[in-house]
């Protein structure tokens, strides 16, 4: 399924899942690359049904895409960063700029629309402090409309997961 960045995600309703489907989603969470033929004996259904509710779940966009999640350190991305960023002007357009901008950056590997006293919640990945700050005086300073930026460096990662259901 192609990897479309989504800039906003808009609300919808949830979809109807049974037990079935969550056993599904259970276990492509756990691993994406395990066959309908092993998914099938898990939860008790001949394929050609498990391949049907997989489609369906994909067509519904409940399966958004199928990922590699890499260990950090071993691709020399160990350093973790959460930034906060305030904008200057809070208006649409102005808005909609920044996250253009902030979407052409590799080192950001999520961004978050947050309440409070920030708008943007970032996760940067660099190599070293000097990587980062690096990113930090180059690219995201320089991005447009920026107020205020704080960064948070990740000393430990106690919890990481992507699992939902």
């Amino acid at each position: 399924m192609p990897n479309k960045p989504l800039i906003v995600e808009k609300s919808i309703l949830p979809v109807p899942l049974d037990e079935k489907d969550l056993a599904i989603l259970r276990i492509l969470q756990q691993n994406a690359r395990a066959t309908v033929r092993e998914i099938a004996a898990q939860v008790k259904l001949s394929t050609t049904p498990v391949h049907e509710r997989i489609r369906r779940l994909e067509a519904q966009g409940v399966i958004r895409q199928y990922a590699t999640l890499l260990n950090p350190n071993l691709v020399n991305k160990g350093l973790m960063v959460i930034c906060y960023v305030s904008l200057r002007q809070h208006n649409k357009s102005a808005g909609t700029r920044f996250i253009k901008s902030i979407m052409e950056m590799p080192e950001i590997i999520a961004c978050y629309n947050i309440s409070g006293e920030f708008d943007f919640m970032l996760k940067v990945v660099a190599e070293s402090m000097d990587d980062y700050y690096h990113f930090h005086v180059n690219k995201l300073s320089q991005a447009e409309n920026i107020g205020q930026l704080q960064s948070v460096f990740v000393m430990g990662v106690i919890k990481d997961t992507h699992v939902l259901v």
